[in-house]
């Protein structure tokens, strides 16, 4: 094996975090990541891997308002940050044997067919979408094919260690991202979520829907990664107006 790429974790939007969620939350990422690591390590050293690419999120940074938030920055406060951090620091004991280790601290992504988008386009089309509470905290999102072509880029470079911000250059407000989904499916945006309903619907989970991440991606674009989709205007574009057929190929 040259190569490891751990993508392993619960879903972390999929359930209210219940004292037993957050326990599986905590299992499936950190539990994973000593376990894979422990097993590197109980190799010969000739047979180890020499690569391990894992995922993280931007979830480390936890709510920053307009700050820009680059690979150097701390780690927020709060359940979800420290959960990101304690993932981390079980991936990166991978390089106490050698191991080339990189985590990309992956922004909301862009794929209709999963994830966010996938949950919020049928609003959307139907004209019922609208900002999550004042609209104002930064969304950093990319786009479904940049992510993996970012993983690839880790796999490939040298270069590329430690954390590494998987996010678009152009993160934008959340009333922006509210005004370009709006477009790319010709509808209108005229019913905002205020924080209580979301506080109420989802609980403590609320605060990763209206945490403010400007991120910007230092790392990936020191290293030669360039961003097929930089704008969200031009991902829209691509994944709801262009078509499905480039996606899918």
């Amino acid at each position: 094996t040259d190569v490891v790429v751990h993508l392993a974790g619960e879903n972390i939007a999929d359930k209210r975090w219940s004292d037993a969620r957050k326990k599986a939350l905590q299992s499936s990422r950190i539990d994973s990541s000593r376990a894979l690591v422990a097993a590197i390590g109980a190799l010969p050293a000739e047979r180890r891997p020499g690569h391990l690419i894992s995922a993280s999120a931007i979830g480390i940074y936890g709510d920053r308002g307009d700050e820009k938030l680059t690979e150097d920055s701390a780690a927020g406060e709060g359940f979800l940050p420290q959960l990101c951090a304690d993932w981390e620091e079980a991936v990166f004991a991978a390089e106490d044997f050698g191991v080339r280790t990189a985590a990309l601290r992956i922004g909301v992504v862009l794929d209709p067919s999963d994830g966010m988008l996938a949950t919020v386009l049928p609003l959307f089309r139907l004209g019922v979408g609208g900002r999550l509470g004042s609209g104002r905290q930064w969304f950093s999102w990319i786009h479904v094919d940049d992510v993996v072509g970012l993983f690839v880029h880790a796999i490939e470079n040298e270069n590329v260690r430690g954390p590494v911000n998987a996010a678009a250059p152009n993160p934008v407000q959340n009333s922006e991202m509210t005004r370009q989904l709006a477009r790319a499916v010709r509808r209108p945006a005229i019913f905002p979520v205020p924080l209580f309903g979301l506080r109420l619907a989802f609980g403590e989970m609320s605060s990763i829907l209206v945490a403010s991440q400007r991120l910007v991606p230092a790392r990936a674009q020191e290293t030669g990664f360039t961003f097929g989709h930089p704008t969200l205007e031009g991902a829209f574009r691509d994944l709801l107006v262009d078509g499905p057929s480039s996606s899918t190929d």
